[in-house]
């Protein structure tokens, strides 16, 4: 049986956001008060300009490190565990849906749309999934891409093929 080689594939931004899009398994690696990292199984996906989105709860743990230190890592997943992956390290915003201050629950509230439309497609009732939002107190991480790996699969190394 032949053997899988390794593969490193190297991709500018466009590259890279093509590569997520349609992959929504991440693993959010956030950095805890010690400095210690901080890993959580997350589902993602990728906003109209280019950030990794992930909904969530202000009071997680992923969301306390992220606000405290925004610089974050996400190891995106294939659906097939040896499929494809690529770690991205970004600076990560946290958006509340209960923010105190109207103008940005208004963008958080957008931002949730622009999620749900990115991963599901259309919501039948969009007050009433802004409404949830709102009720559940969500909050939403944005990742600025700012470095990337290649694109791996894992295998053997050529010279063992």
């Amino acid at each position: 049986m032949p053997r899988t080689i390794a593969t490193n594939t190297r991709v500018d931004l466009d590259g890279l956001l093509d590569f997520v899009r349609p992959r929504h398994r991440f693993l959010l690696v956030t950095r805890r008060g010690d400095g210690s990292p901080q890993a959580s199984p997350v589902t993602g996906g990728v906003d109209d300009a280019g950030r990794l989105v992930v909904a969530t709860y202000p009071e997680r743990a992923k969301t306390r490190n992220a606000r405290r230190r925004p610089e974050v890592d996400v190891v995106v997943v294939s659906d097939e565990w040896d499929g494809p992956w690529v770690q991205v390290t970004g600076s990560c915003e946290v958006l509340d849906a209960t923010d105190p201050d109207p103008a940005r629950a208004t963008e958080a509230l957008d931002a949730f749309v622009e999620y749900f439309r990115n991963i599901s497609g259309e919501h039948s009732d969009w007050d009433e999934y802004r409404r949830a939002m709102v009720d559940q107190g969500k909050s939403l991480l944005r990742v600025t891409p700012v470095r990337w790996g290649p694109v791996a699969t894992g295998g053997f190394p050529a010279r063992l093929a």
